[in-house]
């Protein structure tokens, strides 16, 4: 496999510090606003975020990690016994401003799985997106509303996140067989 770097830890840094301005802009600060992640980088990703938003605004949102796996229509084919984890969302979602927060953006069937997730624990005003890397080739009309970067890639290739909380360092990287 060949691997090749195209966002590094300072690169994500700067994409997560003007994702969460962006988020603010949006929403005119944060009132009624939470994150919840998608296990398991993306609920790392919502943390940083939750964070960068606490550091501007003075004021720490909510954030929540959603596991997604019992609700994926292709999770027979990952696996015949699913690594369920809970999820842990300790605030009501009822008429709040939730952003979904996750790594990579691809089909968009994990975001669709997410909402109907999320929709098991109430009914939020509205639902917003926001991932780091948003590489295209959508199979459902889902879009990011909030993105550190889009790349052109082909289907064959894959695209990795890596985050110090679970791998030891930052990095995006696109891996491609020779």
């Amino acid at each position: 496999m060949k691997q090749k770097i195209i966002f590094d830890a300072e690169d994500m840094e700067r994409a997560l510090t003007r994702m969460s301005y962006e988020i603010i802009e949006a929403h005119r600060g944060v009132k009624n606003l939470a994150l919840a992640g998608i296990l398991t980088r993306g609920d790392f990703i919502a943390k940083r975020i939750q964070k960068k938003i606490a550091q501007i605004e003075g004021e720490l949102i909510p954030v929540g990690a959603m596991d997604i796996n019992l609700y994926r229509d292709d999770w027979t084919r990952i696996s015949h016994q699913p690594i369920v984890r809970p999820s842990k969302i300790s605030f009501s979602v009822d008429n709040k401003k939730i952003i979904l927060v996750d790594d990579v953006l691809f089909t968009g069937r994990t975001i669709r799985a997410a909402m109907d997730a999320l929709m098991d624990f109430g009914r939020p005003s509205i639902i917003e997106l926001a991932v780091l890397v948003d590489r295209g080739h959508r199979e459902l009309p889902i879009q990011a509303d909030y993105k550190g970067i889009c790349v052109d890639t082909r289907h064959a290739e894959t695209i990795n996140v890596s985050l110090v909380e679970c791998d030891g360092k930052d990095s995006v990287f696109i891996e491609q067989e020779d």
